[in-house]
């Protein structure tokens, strides 16, 4: 049995005299990090430089970091109240502070979206991999010992420890060690509000060698609030919904696509006439490819478990079983309420959601004709950032070579679309951003760095609609593209097409798809958001029914914030236009009630006017 300690000091004491003053640390990607056995790792590396350590992980999670003047209004009171007992990871300080020392090296194989954009410590150190290969980059490199946060059961006077929300590579390094081909400790700090999970993450007591577990060390679990679902994101996500076969298997990146999507199913399955009937607007004179309700059911299959699956399963449309389960998954993340449902879930239902290895999920060799069995009509829905004229798809890196985010599953999933039968990768982005004061096109006739290289193009989906691009030519994929371009871009992009050869020089892109603007979308989406079949937070949300309502208004702000001719316009209607409904609370909210500065005058009537657009 394992060696219980109730001091992270004594347990890092305890881990230097088994394994040594040379520490290669696995640190789970995400939720499952045991902060204070890392932290107590990392402070005994920064007073003794003999001791050498290396720590593997992925997707840090950190706190939110306001900078502006308003959005700190806005959300150091979210912060308290998600964040405010979770400890802050002592590495991830230290690489922000630059404090690093040299015998303590932090190699992460994914970023959480931006974050180390700008860090060249967390730059030049970044591991590029998929998913499933991290775990035998980090057997190469010797690694000695495993910290995982664990949920706690005691079963017939049994102590058994659940890998819960991680059991992603975690089960694959100790298939490696099973097998002879590893040997480390796995340390374990008990979480009391981390799900016990059944399934192949369930493990007996001795499979640890030593658990960290005290009152003093519960921290609350990291739970990021789910985003609104802008216009955008919800025409992505219902184009998608209409590609997804009854019957088949389903694969969702988390984000406000994933949401969307889900959402979308749900009112496909309980509405499916307003369904039809939103999709017809969104895509007029094109008939959806996929409208049924849910009979037969699909089949969950996802690295990433969040809580738009559950509104699935409980909706009835995930529900065809594999192996007794009807969801599959490698790691979870999301809001309280997500946690808090998976804890206080019949146990009859939880066994129907097993987690599982990331080698499982993301890939189909290893009991491959089982998995080809199970995996029919599947659909893998990802995000990107950009993508090209050409369809190579940009998700994790700018051109510079600064990573954003990482490989992570996608090309896994990718490589699977292409090798099931009836399988298809779905690559969802927005048509546009705004950088600054300019918008940015996010499709390009050409980038300098690619995810997904356009060999493996198949269905790329904006709010515009759907550019199938599976075994076209590259002169049909370039008119596909367009078509789902925003309106604003087409006529340069098609230009530098036909420059390089690629497109006829008669090409002319069809009336219909000559309107991709905002204003259409917005349109199309009216009917259904104000009977509200598409609401901003479909699933919930831990903000206050007073920070929902100024959620939008801030993004009208911020939109106003890139041109100052539209600043000063916002700017007259504060001044000149009426009461908002909730106004005042919204104001006491964010300071504004009572401004007692020049620059609070400002932004109470800048906030109002913006109050009154998005009510």
């Amino acid at each position: 049995m394992p060696s219980i300690f109730s001091d992270a000091e004594a347990i890092v004491d305890d881990i230097i005299r088994e394994c040594g003053k040379r520490l290669v640390v696995g640190l789970p990607l995400g939720l499952g990090k045991a902060n204070h056995v890392i932290n107590a790792l990392v402070a005994r590396a920064v007073a003794d430089s003999s001791i050498n350590l290396t720590v593997f992980t992925a997707l840090t999670l950190e706190k939110p970091m306001p900078h502006a003047d308003l959005e700190r209004r806005f959300i150091v009171p979210v912060i308290e109240r998600l964040f405010g007992g979770y400890p802050e990871l002592e590495y991830a300080r230290r690489v922000h502070a630059k404090t690093l020392p040299p015998n303590i090296e932090v190699i992460e194989f994914f970023f959480l979206a931006g974050k180390w954009l700008h860090n060249a410590y967390a730059q030049q150190h970044y591991i590029s991999a998929n998913y499933t290969h991290a775990a035998s980059y980090l057997l190469t490199r010797g690694v000695n010992v495993i910290v995982q946060l664990v949920a706690k059961r005691v079963v017939n006077g049994e102590t058994r420890y659940s890998l819960s929300c991680n059991t992603d590579t975690t089960l694959d390094f100790l298939k490696a060690r099973r097998e002879g081909r590893t040997s480390f400790k796995i340390v374990g700090q008990v979480n009391s509000l981390l799900p016990f999970m059944p399934g192949k993450g369930d493990l007996a007591g001795d499979e640890f060698h030593a658990i960290l577990e005290s009152p003093d060390v519960e921290f609350p679990l990291f739970a990021p609030p789910s985003e609104p679902i802008t216009d955008a994101k919800y025409a992505s996500g219902l184009h998608a919904a209409s590609l997804i076969r009854d019957g088949g298997t389903l694969q969702i990146g988390i984000g406000q696509v994933g949401d969307a999507l889900a959402q979308g199913l749900v009112i496909r399955h309980r509405d499916n006439v307003e369904f039809r009937r939103i999709i017809s607007r969104l895509s007029p004179g094109q008939e959806p490819r996929e409208t049924t309700p849910f009979e037969k059911g699909l089949y969950g299959v996802s690295e990433m478990f969040f809580e738009a699956f559950l509104a699935l399963i409980e909706a009835g449309i995930i529900k065809r079983e594999v192996d007794g389960a009807v969801l599959h998954a490698a790691f979870f993340l999301g809001p309280q309420s997500f946690y808090r449902a998976l804890r206080e879930m019949a146990p009859d239902a939880l066994r129907r959601i097993q987690m599982t290895a990331v080698s499982f999920t993301n890939e189909l060799y290893g009991d491959e004709e089982a998995k080809r069995k199970a995996r029919v009509d599947a659909r893998f829905v990802n995000n990107a950032m950009m993508a090209t004229l050409l369809g190579d798809a940009v998700s994790d890196g700018l051109e510079n070579g600064q990573v954003v985010s990482g490989v992570g599953g996608q090309y896994n999933f990718v490589a699977q679309a292409f090798a099931l039968d009836g399988a298809r990768s779905i690559l969802t982005l927005d048509a546009t951003r705004q950088s600054g004061r300019e918008l940015i096109s996010n499709i390009r006739w050409s980038y300098g760095h690619t995810t997904i290289p356009r060999h493996l193009r198949d269905i790329v989906i904006t709010e515009y609609g759907i550019a199938d691009l599976r075994g076209k030519s590259d002169a049909d994929v370039i008119a596909a593209m367009l078509a789902i371009t925003d309106s604003r871009f087409q006529n340069e992009l098609m230009q530098l097409a036909k420059e390089a050869g690629k497109l006829p020089k008669s090409y002319e892109i069809p009336l219909a798809c000559r309107d991709n603007t905002p204003e259409r979308i917005a349109k199309a989406l009216k009917p259904a958001r104000d009977e509200g079949l598409l609401p901003a937070f479909p699933f919930g949300s831990d903000f206050t029914e007073v920070e929902q309502r100024l959620i939008p208004a801030l993004q009208v702000l911020k939109s106003a914030s890139a041109s100052p001719f539209k600043l000063a316009g916002l700017a007259w209607e504060g001044l000149t236009g009426g009461q908002a409904d909730a106004e005042e609370t919204c104001l006491a909210r964010m300071q504004l009630d009572r401004p007692a500065t020049a620059s609070d005058l400002i932004y109470r009537t800048l906030l109002r006017a913006a109050l009154a657009r998005s009510s």
